[in-house]
């Protein structure tokens, strides 16, 4: 692992467009929909060491989480794949602190989630649907 990242530096970073960077959310898809960064792939933590690869071509990865813990151990497994030698940080303010606007939406994996449609829980993680996060 590279470090940590700020949400300054991170908007700054996917606006300018000068990096190949991919902002991998470790979140569940539930809270995923609810709303993320721009651009962001969603590669629940529990997946990770499942399809590490594919992020393994990136020349800079930023993982994000809800408060920015969980994304620094997501940031070391994704550092150590020996099939990945790009730059990984960690999003320092994980999505609570991300102070630019959010996109809701899908995840882009059609695997079942286990979401409760009527209430919006996440069966798995008890993720309340009013919080992005």
């Amino acid at each position: 692992m590279d470090g940590e990242i700020d949400d300054d530096d991170l908007h700054a970073l996917l606006e300018s467009g000068d990096e190949d960077v991919r902002v991998v959310d470790i979140r569940s898809p539930s809270a995923f929909r609810r709303g993320h960064i721009p651009g962001s792939d969603n590669v629940p933590f529990e997946e990770l060491t499942d399809r590490v690869e594919s992020v393994a071509d990136a020349d800079r990865v930023v993982t994000v989480c809800p408060k920015g813990e969980a994304s620094v151990q997501a940031a070391r497994l994704i550092g150590s794949f020996g099939g990945f030698s790009g730059r990984v940080e960690s999003l320092s303010t994980g999505i609570s602190g991300w102070s630019y606007d959010l996109e809701a939406g899908e995840t882009g994996d059609d695997e079942e989630t286990g979401d409760d449609e009527e209430t919006g829980d996440d069966e798995e993680t008890g993720d309340d649907a009013a919080a992005p996060f």
